[in-house]
């Protein structure tokens, strides 16, 4: 009886940590938003970065202790954020929050199929009844273009495809996060994801001859807030994955939940057009998601 109670506790517990980490996805993606009105794309990349890492430091020890032969894939995790990150980060800089909220649910697919490609995973019933809602909600959305003030967003087409691309990369993070949990700690991932992550963008500001404003980007509080939830966030997402009996394709549908914020403050906040549509489309791929996780 106590182990039952035990295993449903941890039940719950992942599905909490795996919503802590989407609604705090969504608050970043306001926050990156705000900075970009101040600093430059790769200014934030790099300022942010170095940040966060500064925050998991104290774990060395634990994470000198990881397996080197795990050091590879976490670096190849950390290279496909370094370009997953380069991707959003323009194509929030040049949309309107609450479409690239809308348009990051379309990770959902793409973690669906590597969990059941890669992992094995099965869809029950209720899980391929709401993926199929995801589809029509992301479908709907495509027909924003046709509303009358949606020549007012301007968007271009290189952007959207940007935050596709990034919501793929996203969703092969995920995956090698599920994978690479069953070997090492939530705080060895952390710290060594941080440091080839801050090497990434480092190597690519040298190599490039980007010009970094150190001081002026480092006086945008709006980075430091953004660090400190990144931080909080993963954590959260990687001790969920280290979990028995977390799936990916349900956490991948949990994760969601983040969009409905971006939606929100584009409304309230950044006083954009078309919320209401957005905002239907997203209810009915916030719909599939709550039917695929019950």
């Amino acid at each position: 009886m106590n182990r039952i109670i035990f295993r449903q506790v941890e039940l719950d517990m992942w599905i909490l940590l795996v919503l802590l980490y989407g609604i705090l996805k969504g608050v970043r993606e306001i926050i990156k938003k705000k900075t970009l009105q101040s600093s430059t794309v790769m200014e934030v990349l790099i300022v942010y970065t170095a940040l966060a890492f500064l925050m998991v430091v104290p774990d060395y020890k634990n994470a000198i202790g990881v397996n080197t032969a795990y050091l590879f894939w976490i670096a190849l995790k950390s290279f496909i954020i370094f370009l997953a990150w380069i991707f959003s980060f323009k194509a929030i800089d040049k949309m309107p929050i609450s479409l690239y909220g809308v348009l990051d649910l379309s990770r959902v697919l793409f973690a669906t199929l590597l969990g059941i490609i890669v992992l094995k995973e099965v869809l029950s019933i209720p899980q391929i009844i709401g993926l199929v809602l995801v589809c029509l909600g992301l479908i709907l959305l495509n027909r924003t273009k046709k509303l009358p003030s949606y020549k007012d967003e301007k968007v271009e087409t290189v952007y959207v495809v940007m935050a596709i691309v990034s919501c793929i990369l996203n969703a092969l993070s995920g995956l090698m996060d599920k994978i690479l949990m069953k070997s090492v700690t939530s705080s060895q991932l952390q710290f060594w994801y941080m440091l080839f992550l801050l090497m990434f963008y480092l190597i690519y500001i040298i190599v490039t001859n980007t010009k970094i404003r150190w001081i002026y980007t480092l006086k945008n509080y709006w980075i430091w807030i953004l660090s400190f939830l990144f931080i909080v966030a993963d954590r959260a997402l990687f001790i969920a994955n280290g979990m028995d009996g977390s799936r990916i394709t349900v956490m991948t549908l949990i994760k969601q939940s983040g969009s409905l914020v971006t939606i929100l403050a584009g409304k309230f906040i950044f006083k954009e057009k078309n919320i209401a549509y957005k905002l239907l489309c997203a209810g009915i791929i916030i719909l599939g998601i709550v039917i695929g996780v019950l």
